[in-house]
């Protein structure tokens, strides 16, 4: 079973930053990809950017170029670096790890930490 806890949400002006840090517990081994995730009020959760085992990344169109994503393996902790933010990158930022157990894909969330961004 694998654990994850983020933090770094907050209120931030529109043009800042913030850096989100999700730690991962319990069984690193089974953790495959992880990623960001997002859910804005009244909108449906959407993809922010994930990074596989070896680093490579892939990010959503509205956030490339502005965030990135990182992960320190020796750590056992995924970030996001989040610059040059806008008022629509306000949400619920939750972390997600892609787990194998006993052979099967098991997907593992965090509890979320929310980001608002003041226009």
């Amino acid at each position: 079973q694998v654990q994850l806890v983020e933090s770094g949400g907050g209120l931030v002006q529109a043009g800042g930053s913030l850096r989100l840090s999700c730690a991962a517990s319990g069984v690193i081994a089974s953790i495959k990809a992880m990623g960001w995730y997002r859910q804005g009020p009244g909108n449906q959760r959407e993809l922010v950017a994930t990074i596989t085992s070896t680093g490579n990344t892939n990010y959503a169109d509205s956030v490339r170029g502005r965030f990135t994503i990182s992960r320190d393996n020796a750590k056992h902790t995924l970030f996001l670096q989040m610059n040059s933010l806008k008022a629509e990158d306000t949400a619920v930022y939750s972390c997600n790890a892609d787990t194998v157990v006993a052979g099967n894909n098991i997907k593992v969330w965090g509890q979320g930490t929310l980001v608002t961004v003041s226009s």
